[in-house]
């Protein structure tokens, strides 16, 4: 059976940028037919920015209109929405939310080669080493929902790859 045909379940990816939320959420949709959502992309489309940040070098995302945007799209389910953080999204669109995390000198690097001002860089390790996404997550959804998944080498992204699956098959068989 195809996992396309039958999943009604929405999920999450979240983390500090260059902890491979985005390869895995593309990757994950690929392989189950779900809807890979990109918000930066979404806003990027239809120019959901309220102003631009000088400070952390990137534009301020109108929460509103990409909540609006997506509201129909996720009432019907079947989605992975992949953006850093998690707090602005209704807890009713998630059945799991996924946080990508990552070895600072892995993730350093990987900043690094994106071409990332090191003032950028500090703040996204910073953010990494305090685990404030995944704090944001835990605060913002029920905690069994929020798993941690370290993302560090091909293998863990394979790994987490097949045990997300392995949760979308067996949410399918609880939900039937």
């Amino acid at each position: 059976m195809s996992l396309q045909t039958f999943y009604d379940t929405g999920n999450s990816q979240n983390g500090t940028p260059g902890t491979g939320k985005s390869v895995l959420g593309k990757e994950l949709a690929a392989r189950t037919g779900l809807n890979y959502v990109n918000i930066g992309d979404l806003a990027k489309e239809h120019d959901f920015y309220e102003d631009w940040d000088e400070e952390r070098e990137c534009h301020v995302l109108d929460e509103e209109r990409v909540l609006d945007e997506l509201e129909d799209q996720m009432s019907a389910g079947g989605n992975v929405v992949d953006y850093h953080g998690c707090e602005l999204f209704p807890e009713r669109w998630f059945d799991i939310v996924f946080v990508t995390r990552t070895n600072n000198t892995v993730l350093y690097d990987r900043l690094k080669n994106r071409g990332y001002s090191d003032k950028k860089v500090q703040e996204n390790v910073q953010c990494e080493i305090f685990q404030t996404l995944l704090e944001e997550a835990r605060e913002s959804y029920k905690v069994e929902i929020v798993h941690e998944l370290q993302s560090n080498t091909p293998q863990d992204m394979e790994a987490n790859l097949n045990d997300i699956i392995q949760w979308l098959v067996q949410w399918k068989n609880d939900h039937s």
